[in-house]
């Protein structure tokens, strides 16, 4: 008998961030973990450009390129064993340390009227790149929020270096985010 198709919706969430900065998503149940990594950059707005590794239940999976010690492919398991309320660790970027958390929210049927992969709702941007982490990013907004600070001024031309001095924390683009996953090609998903 044929397997149905399914739709995992996901709650990612950064760890160690006030407020909260967070992603729900909708992605096919045979998404490999490969691919969610995929997915997740650009829910997120990362680059892609740090190691990362997922954890599901004591189980490391990285991409074969960088397997780490005591890691597993992750592009043999896919979401469709995985039940709601059932969690994963994603890291990125292991000198910043951005840990997601990623919480099986439900499985439905797809909507046929909608495209997957997709981003349902969220809220905040997530912090640019190369930002330190949750404390270091939370150092870059106190200095760039107060002009007398001593580093004021560094960070603002960091900012601008990388493409981000319109940067505003608060910001949730829904539809940008939307449209880049709908650019997210089998191709790109499967480096």
């Amino acid at each position: 008998m044929p397997v149905r198709p399914s739709i995992h919706t996901l709650k990612v969430s950064l760890r160690y961030m006030k407020p909260p900065v967070w992603r729900r998503l909708q992605v096919p149940s045979q998404t490999s973990l490969a691919e969610l990594h995929h997915i997740i950059q650009v829910a997120m707005g990362w680059h892609d450009c740090h190691l990362h590794q997922f954890e599901v239940n004591g189980v490391h999976y990285a991409d074969t390129e960088h397997l780490l010690e005591d890691t597993t492919d992750e592009a043999r398991p896919t979401l469709a064993r995985m039940q709601p309320g059932e969690q994963i660790a994603y890291w990125y970027d292991f000198g910043d340390d951005w840990w997601h958390d990623i919480v099986v929210e439900s499985v439905d049927r797809p909507d046929p009227a909608l495209t997957y992969p997709r981003c349902v709702t969220g809220r905040r941007a997530a912090p640019p790149e190369d930002s330190g982490g949750p404390w270091g990013f939370a150092e870059l907004m106190s200095a760039l929020n107060d002009d007398k600070h001593p580093e004021h001024e560094m960070y603002r031309r960091w900012m601008d270096q990388i493409g981000e001095i319109g940067y505003d924390p608060a910001r949730f683009e829904l539809d940008q985010i939307n449209a880049a996953l709908s650019r997210l090609s089998a191709v790109a998903m499967s480096r």
